[in-house]
């Protein structure tokens, strides 16, 4: 049954993967695109926070978690996790009274944990980090005489990384996760005039890769008899990336669509061939209580000086970048995991909500996020493994402003499989 499942999410995830971008959401022609949530559907479920851990799940926002990771079998303690996840995102776009409608389906994340002995866990893996697709037309002047500028792009940035999480003393954790972050982000501007036979066509091409740390404490102290209170501080270091960037200006036939001329701009001379981009320090802070494996509500804040934000090779005239913050709430309930009569008392059911200033202001006006999440995780076997499902609903962007408001719903899907590792063999 559960190798079924994994073929089913490999097959949808290929597709998804090769058969649309990223993205469909014009916001992404903005900075680099569109960020991910990098994290699990268990956590995304539960307002995207990440300050609670178990010993069966992965967490890919927090690499303290890790430490968490192992649950005991007889004298053995460990447990190996692999979590993988697909999510499919329906966009209805609204401006100026038109409305159209677009659909993109993902490979999320795809994630290897484990525990190497009690308090100390690994974790590595591959997601995406930012997405660009976007395409959309902007028209200028009077009848007779506009100016069109069709923009289109598409892309974006990956991450590999490598997490270790250690318990220095009982109940406090120590974190960190090395980050590599690389891609290729197009784009391309298309300017016609009525009237006109020939257009201009702007193509631009930038390599990103680059390095940056996330560290994190976890303190987790029991409360009387059942009770635990979660605390965590994460913080994301400044990212410094390189950029190898080209740049080819020509006209087009409107009438054939042929390209007539092209030429490569001499980006060295006006030092643009290497640019570095600067991702600014995020830090985030979040508190939970609960009863392990039974209920947990959290609460969690986070902070980036967006401003300083910097890349020289695609600024934007009519943007600005102010301080982003997000805050987020979730949790979750299970109620009887240890029943023998009812499978759905074994489900966990979670739910969340988050606001966010993503620190764009477009035109003077703030583009914010919106969504409330809910979703079920589904025992599989001996309750160690399970599949997630998760939905959200939420809505970004206005329609003031010569802006885009987005309302989308998404459909999230993940695995996680668990197996006892390290575990000794007995001869008779």
């Amino acid at each position: 049954m559960v190798r079924r499942i994994v073929f089913v999410l490999v097959c949808l995830a290929t597709w998804g993967s090769y058969a649309q971008d990223g993205t469909v959401s014009p916001y992404s022609y903005f900075g680099l695109g569109e960020t991910s949530a990098n994290a699990t559907v268990e956590n995304q479920m539960m307002g995207g926070i990440g300050v609670y851990a178990d010993s069966i799940h992965v967490n890919l926002k927090n690499p303290a978690a890790y430490s968490k990771l192992g649950v005991r079998f007889g004298e053995d303690f460990g447990i190996t996790t692999y979590t993988a996840g697909i999510s499919h995102k329906e966009t209805r776009l609204e401006s100026f009274g038109d409305k159209q409608s677009s659909a993109v389906t993902n490979l999320d994340y795809l994630s290897l944990g484990f525990s190497l002995k009690k308090g100390f866990g690994v974790g590595f893996g591959v997601m995406p980090y930012t997405s660009v697709g976007y395409n959309f037309v902007d028209e200028r002047g009077a009848e007779g005489s506009r100016i069109i500028n069709e923009y289109s792009g598409d892309g974006g940035l990956s991450r590999l990384y490598l997490s270790l999480g250690y318990e220095l003393f009982k109940d406090f954790s120590i974190g960190v996760s090395a980050n590599y972050s690389f891609g290729t982000i197009e784009s391309i501007r298309v300017q016609s005039t009525e009237g006109v036979q020939y257009g201009i066509k702007d193509e631009r091409s930038s390599k990103i890769d680059g390095i940056d740390l996330n560290y994190a404490v976890y303190y987790t102290p029991q409360v009387g008899e059942k009770h635990t209170l979660y605390t965590s501080l994460r913080i994301n270091t400044q990212g410094n990336l390189s950029a190898r960037n080209t740049r080819q200006i020509g006209s087009f036939s409107l009438l054939t669509q042929a390209d007539v001329e092209a030429i490569d701009v001499d980006l060295e001379s006006q030092g643009l061939k290497e640019t570095g981009i600067t991702i600014p320090t995020t830090t985030t802070l979040g508190v939970g209580y609960g009863e392990n494996m039974k209920w947990f509500l959290g609460l969690e804040y986070s902070y980036q000086q967006l401003a300083d934000y910097s890349n020289v090779f695609l600024q934007i005239d009519n943007l600005v970048y102010d301080d982003a913050s997000r805050l987020a709430l979730g949790g979750y309930f299970i109620p009887d995991r240890s029943s023998f009569d009812s499978y759905l008392s074994r489900v966990t059911y979670r739910a969340g909500a988050r606001y966010e200033k993503t620190g764009m202001v477009i035109n003077e006006k703030e583009v914010n996020n919106f969504g409330i999440t809910f979703g079920l995780g589904l025992p599989l076997g001996n309750n160690l493994s399970n599949l997630n499902l998760g939905f959200e609903l939420g809505r970004r962007g206005t329609t003031s402003a010569d802006l885009i408001e987005e309302s989308y719903f998404k459909v999230n899907v993940g695995l996680s499989l668990n197996d006892i590792w390290f575990r000794k063999r007995k001869i008779n």
